[in-house]
């Protein structure tokens, strides 16, 4: 195959297009979720097609790869695949966006922990059969994220305060300000009126300042956001999963070395060397350029397009 592959890795706040050509040259295509993404299966695959033939210009795709925040099951997977079927002959696999942390660095089956604007943890038995846990946003779960981070400060808080804490306590000051709290009985209400997960996590790291100034609150908030992480590896073991290692990343367990190291300490007093574990520093859509790369070699020449480009 002489053609390009490209890989892609749709976040909840950005989308980046990687693409490769067979001598190993890389462009790069970065574009804002929220700018594209309907939330209608047919019409993101089209736009991401669009988003291809522009990096691809005049060169032949082999195959393409997404990892997509959000296909948080088989189903949605498959749902996706299908509308990339209606619009471009181009051979595509779509996976969890979680799945591209491990495979970035070549652990294809590994089990992929996301801590970033949401938090889950995927994985792949050698059967093809997904794992899922987590994932459910950050209203209800989420924990370990960013904005998940953000709502346990703020419910931390409050208790302290209901138990005669001061408010000058750095936590409690740091998230006051943040979140432009002027009156403590509104806590609630201006996390539940953010603006979503992202606008929510964006505060996220008031709460290792905070933590750096010395608040216990803010490192317990810490540790058990990093805790909730081991648990959802664990709810993966629970349902079967076979994988050996375990690969995080994702925005804030990447950017803050104090959730990393909270998680990696964790990892090892709940699993010992039974997992081998590590944080992924890099872009995950390297992840996505693996699986597309692995993909292509995998399809018979037969079965690949003469030109690449959207079906007439």
């Amino acid at each position: 195959m002489n053609g390009i592959t490209v890989g892609i890795d749709i976040g909840g706040t950005k989308t980046h297009l990687r693409a490769y050509d067979p001598a190993g040259h890389a462009d790069d295509l970065i574009v804002p979720s929220g700018e594209w993404r309907l939330r209608d299966w047919t019409g993101d695959a089209r736009a991401l097609v669009d988003f291809v033939e522009t990096l691809a210009g005049a060169r032949t795709v082999d195959a393409i790869a997404v990892g997509a925040h959000g296909c948080d099951n088989q189903e949605e997977c498959d749902a996706f695949a299908a509308g990339f079927r209606a619009v471009t002959t181009i051979p595509v696999k779509i996976v969890n966006d979680a799945e591209l942390i491990p495979a970035s660095i070549g652990e294809i089956n590994g089990i992929g922990v996301v801590a970033g604007t949401g938090s889950i943890a995927v994985t792949r038995n050698t059967d093809g059969r997904m794992l899922v846990a987590g994932g459910w946003g950050w209203v209800i779960g989420d924990e370990g994220s960013a904005a998940g981070l953000v709502r346990e400060a703020g419910r931390a808080v409050s208790k302290y305060l209901d138990c005669g804490g001061t408010p000058d306590e750095p936590l409690v000051r740091a998230l006051f300000s943040a979140l432009n709290i002027d009156n403590p009985a509104r806590i609630g209400s201006q996390i539940a009126s953010a603006g979503g997960a992202a606008a929510l996590g964006r505060h996220a790291s008031t709460i290792f300042d905070a933590a750096s100034m010395g608040s216990k609150i803010a490192q317990t908030v810490i540790d058990e956001g990093a805790s909730a992480l081991v648990d959802l590896v664990e709810r993966l073991r629970m349902l079967g999963a076979e994988a050996s290692s375990v690969v995080a990343g994702g925005g804030v367990i990447v950017a803050q070395p104090g959730l990393a190291n909270a998680f990696l300490h964790a990892m090892d007093a709940r699993f010992g060397s039974s997992l081998s574990v590590s944080i992924y520093p890099g872009p995950p859509v390297e992840g996505a350029c693996n699986i597309a790369k692995a993909f292509a070699a995998s399809i018979p020449l037969s079965a690949l397009p003469e030109r690449a480009g959207r079906s007439a």
